[in-house]
């Protein structure tokens, strides 16, 4: 069958997946699958906050997760009320495969100072700061922005948590690979993580760690507590930041880099990453493992290899063949597309998928 397939990335992989990846892509996988067997019970849990036009985009992420996660999703969803029934409406209607649960929540701020924070930067964004507050009995956690994508099973980002080191509480992206076209090296009026700060679209927290640690900070000399130090790190900075929450986090882990876990840029795949030229080289030795939307890209044609993914991810039906369904007319979108920067980079959009894909189908066949 695989023979007769006409896109050729997919054939050249399927016919020879050593030459793609080598025998460490499948050590990997077979690791995952024996890992799942004998732990089935474990949950990954992953968090997003959706507010305003976000029920589409957020709907198509968490569709992304499903498809080639291997360990059961605990989903924390944080809505505006009026996206609850919406929301239940859709995933009550997915086909889960009994591997899905999900928890809607109201949004919330501390009360004294809910209007200041739910306008910070955009409507809603800041929530994230206060989930190790909120979601009290849950150990380790995911957030994830409305405009991720994920191209291979949530487990491989999960499996960082154990490669923190004592004192690591959470693991992010570098905002930028390329110091020249970098924001916060060049514009940034505060304090920031590293030479080119950190994005927190991907954000893995262990939040255990979170609650008890004691933070340096330039504010006092005495340490404080997660809860304690958001707010007065608001007030000292508020006039000095423009991406609201994400900046708070970057004077936070400027202060303590220890804390820090950094994976890299294939994680947290952005337009940045591509529009001046391809500069994330682990995505184009491996491919693109998360793809993050931001700029609205999804949503316009500025572009086309982005939005080329999310329709082809919100389109696909659960249950249907992902190389006919998925794959093939994807790779078909993206070939046209090599006008642009991205476009002439298309095949790193696809390399990964094409092997979660070749993964996901050999785990059934081992399932039977």
């Amino acid at each position: 069958r695989c023979k007769n397939l006409s896109v050729s990335f997919w054939n050249s992989y399927w016919m020879l997946p050593s030459d793609v990846c080598g025998m460490n892509c499948f050590w990997e996988a077979a690791f995952r699958y024996d890992y799942m067997k004998t732990h089935p019970s474990e949950k990954m849990h992953l968090a997003v906050v959706a507010c305003g036009e976000r029920l589409e985009e957020t709907v198509t992420m968490l569709r992304s997760a499903i498809i080639f996660s291997i360990k059961p999703l605990q989903f924390h969803i944080f809505a505006e009320d009026q996206l609850h029934k919406r929301f239940r409406d859709i995933l009550d209607d997915f086909s889960y495969e009994g591997k899905v649960n999900y928890t809607l929540y109201p949004i919330t701020f501390p009360t004294e100072s809910a209007a200041e924070w739910k306008k910070l930067f955009k409507p809603c964004a800041s929530q994230r700061l206060f989930l190790p507050l909120i979601l009290k009995n849950v150990d380790s956690l995911l957030y994830v922005d409305t405009d991720i994508l994920f191209l291979r099973p949530v487990d491989d980002i999960w499996s960082f948590l154990r490669k923190f080191n004592s004192s690591q509480i959470a693991a992010m992206a570098p905002e930028h690979e390329e110091p020249r076209i970098g924001w916060y090296n060049r514009f940034a009026r505060h304090p920031f993580y590293g030479v080119t700060g950190i994005n927190s679209g991907v954000m893995l927290m262990n939040m255990t760690r979170i609650r008890r640690k004691y933070f340096k900070n330039d504010m006092t000399t005495v340490r404080l507590q997660w809860g304690e130090i958001l707010m007065p790190l608001l007030k000292k900075y508020k006039l000095n930041i423009t991406w609201g929450d994400q900046d708070l986090l970057n004077i936070m882990f400027f202060h303590n880099p220890e804390s820090l876990y950094v994976f890299p840029c294939q994680w947290n795949y952005r337009p940045d990453h591509c529009i001046y030229g391809s500069n994330c080289k682990e995505a184009e030795e491996e491919g693109i493992f998360i793809l993050h939307g931001n700029r609205g890209v999804y949503h316009d044609d500025k572009q086309p290899t982005f939005r080329a993914v999310y329709e082809a991810i919100k389109n696909y039906s659960f249950g249907g063949d992902l190389v006919h369904s998925l794959l093939q007319p994807l790779e078909l979108e993206l070939q046209k597309t090599t006008h642009t920067y991205c476009g002439r980079v298309y095949k790193v959009f696809i390399k990964q998928l094409t092997k979660s894909i070749k993964d996901l189908y050999d785990r059934r066949s081992k399932g039977r």
